[in-house]
């Protein structure tokens, strides 16, 4: 009977052992020596790549490189689609994700939102041919969103009779606009603000207003890794504090960018 009254206890410390080993993510990226930043790479300003270097570079690029700055390690970029961030991240295939992520209830059951680091307006645009005169007009409508984002659930919740058509990635969304298949887009106001530009001249189009939905972005992480979620609000925290969070928005989104939005929002944890 000794040898089973030493085996069990063994056995249960092993088990926890496991556990904790498991669940402390930041050792594990501090010992490898690489954060994996999971990011779209297709949505400008956020993470998108650079023209003349074909590197991924952008505002969510900017706050993935300071947490893995701050952690003394190399950072490695995985770009995933829309639908596939959530999963990635369950996975394993990434530490984190700095990719238009905006918090849900839904998604909150799923991982751990870090503090509120972006604000995002959800709007629609149309061609202006069509003449639409606000989003209210477009009751039984088509109307594009990427697939599993929260513009699409936006669409369905603030429309009527809505059909709303999904595609992988902005530049498809942009393209069926174009091309009459739908006749809105649901997307973030600043990808919006660059299409209206691109086209003012050819085939204009309108931004529509009100907005769907206004939303905090949030780094996205696994819920069971209390010490990585810790040590990136403590990064951003110190972001704020300092003024590198506002640097970072004035040199993507400010006066001096096609934007020329002015930052109207702190860091700080998301309210559901």
């Amino acid at each position: 009977m000794k040898p089973l009254s030493f085996a069990a206890p063994l056995l249960a410390s092993l088990c926890l052992f496991g556990v904790a080993a498991h669940a402390d993510q930041l050792d594990d990226i501090k010992q490898r020596g690489t954060l994996v930043c999971g990011t779209l790479g297709i949505a400008e300003p956020f993470s998108f790549a650079n023209p003349q270097t074909r590197q991924t570079q952008g505002y969510d690029v900017d706050f993935c490189q300071a947490i893995a700055s701050s952690l003394g390690v190399k950072l490695e970029l995985k770009l995933v689609a829309v639908p596939a961030r959530i999963p990635e991240l369950l996975q394993g295939r990434v530490d984190v994700l700095a990719a238009n992520l905006g918090w849900t209830a839904e998604r909150a059951e799923q991982i751990a939102f870090s503090d509120g680091y972006y604000v995002s307006l959800t709007k629609l645009a149309s061609r202006r041919a069509n003449g639409f005169a606000g989003s209210s007009a477009l009751s039984g409508k088509r109307v594009a969103a990427a697939k599993g984002s929260t513009s699409e659930a936006a669409a369905r919740r603030a429309i009527p009779n809505v059909e709303v058509i999904t595609y992988q990635d902005p530049p498809s969304i942009f393209l069926a606009l174009q091309q009459g298949k739908v006749d809105a887009a649901a997307v973030s106001e600043l990808v919006l603000v660059r299409w209206r530009q691109e086209v003012e001249a050819s085939a204009p189009i309108d931004i529509l207003e009100p907005a769907l939905l206004r939303e905090s972005w949030g780094i996205g992480m696994r819920r069971n890794e209390a010490a990585l979620i810790r040590h990136v609000n403590g990064v951003l925290a110190e972001m704020e504090k300092s003024g590198e969070a506002a640097r970072i928005f004035d040199k993507w989104l400010g006066t001096g960018t096609p934007y020329k939005l002015k930052r109207d929002f702190r860091i700080e944890p998301i309210k559901g």
